[in-house]
């Protein structure tokens, strides 16, 4: 048995600790740099194209950082193995620091594809052996998931195509659906019965998640390819969009809208079927492509993390599932942050005016965030575990 002394540093003893806590930093700094780059002016400029690096970023520094935090921390209890922690764990968040460096400021384009397609890779490994050990199969798909989104990676790294960063974006909202799907319906119908409420209405199909899950993997299959004429593609995208939409309102959110962490997980969901059927309506020429995009990254992606990491930062340091205050302020915000991007994108608001106000609302959520759960991502246990 190790002693309190022998231990890492508080962030380095469970992933989601110092990842939840680089996923935020990293959420405040990304937007306020891309307005720099988009408006200033300036000659100061990242490695890639302006426009890339905020699309692969949002991505690459963003959204990978929630994976790992989220992934790493969750096969511990899948698999009831010890966590990534101490060394491995700190040299596995230089990785993804490093990758961000060399996004913002390398000038070897080779050497920066190389350290920064290291970290997702790294992830899966590190994820895979406890659950090959423990033949955990089930969990593979998360795995598949990963691989997917890192091949998006190299591809666009090699060609420099965007399209397959949209590829990724939807890919990214296929993982949303898989893991809300798994937690959402589970948590929601476990919070009902807890309030001494009747949950059966809170049922999933066999047909709907194979229909949902296979027409979103059709999607990022014919957006990364470019193998379907553009109208097929958008009836594609409809079906995922209405599909999973129908699952999400199947289980029911407005019965859990007294409790915050749980209704977060409802409108997450939600805000990928509207952005798969608004990028349905794209391709009919309907809504430009931004519309979805930030439908997608400001508002799934936003919510779902911002959500998810507020429920499992409370649980693994042994506190109850209560939220801090002013949290619910910063879901508030994160979900207006996501309508006005998508309003802006339509031409409803101001360009300038939407895009900034939009960003106001993104960054509040986010520095609640961090001001409120840096405390309890840097400190022990309050129940005196490991962790």
């Amino acid at each position: 048995m190790h002693s309190v002394t022998s231990q890492p540093p508080v962030p380095f003893r469970y992933p989601f600790r110092i990842f939840f806590l680089s996923t935020a930093v990293s959420a405040l700094l990304l937007i306020p740099l891309w307005l720099f780059f988009l408006l200033s002016g300036s000659a100061a400029q990242p490695a890639l194209p302006a426009l890339d690096w905020h699309q692969h970023e949002m991505l690459g520094a963003f959204v990978n950082s929630a994976i790992a935090g989220f992934l790493l921390t969750a096969v511990c209890a899948w698999t009831g193995t010890r966590p990534v922690a101490g060394w491995t764990l700190a040299a596995l968040w230089l990785l993804w620091l490093a990758g961000r460096g060399v996004m913002l400021f390398g000038t070897h384009p080779v050497l920066a594809m190389l350290v920064e397609l290291a970290f997702l890779p790294a992830v899966a490994l590190l994820a895979a052996r406890p659950i090959v050990a423990t033949r955990q199969w089930r969990q593979l798909p998360i795995l598949a998931v990963l691989s997917l989104l890192w091949l998006c990676d190299v591809a666009y790294h090699l060609s420099g195509a965007t399209h397959w960063l949209r590829a990724a974006m939807l890919l990214t909202g296929g993982l949303i659906l898989v893991v809300g799907g798994r937690i959402t319906p589970a948590f929601s119908r476990n919070w009902l019965q807890r309030q001494g409420q009747q949950a059966p209405a809170i049922t999933s199909y066999r047909w709907l998640e194979v229909l949902t899950l296979a027409s979103t993997l059709l999607l990022v299959l014919a957006e990364a390819s470019r193998g379907l004429p553009e109208p097929l593609l958008a009836c594609v995208a409809l079906l995922a969009g209405l599909s999973a939409g129908l699952r999400t309102l199947l289980w029911r959110g407005w019965q859990v809208r007294a409790e915050p962490l749980l209704l977060i997980l409802h409108i997450g969901l939600l805000w990928v079927a509207v952005s798969f059927l608004l990028r349905g309506l794209a391709g009919f020429a309907l809504v430009s492509d931004a519309v979805w995009l930030h439908a997608l990254g400001a508002g799934a992606m936003g919510t779902m993390i911002l959500g998810v990491m507020a429920r499992v930062a409370l649980g693994h340091t042994g506190r109850p599932l209560a939220l801090p205050g002013g949290i619910t302020w910063a879901f508030g915000l994160i979900i207006l942050a996501g309508l006005l991007r998508v309003i802006a994108g339509t031409g409803w608001l101001p360009w300038a005016f939407g895009i900034h106000a939009a960003s106001l609302c993104w960054v509040a959520a986010f520095l609640l965030f961090t001001w409120r759960y840096f405390p309890i991502l840097t400190r022990p246990r309050i129940d005196g575990k490991a962790g």
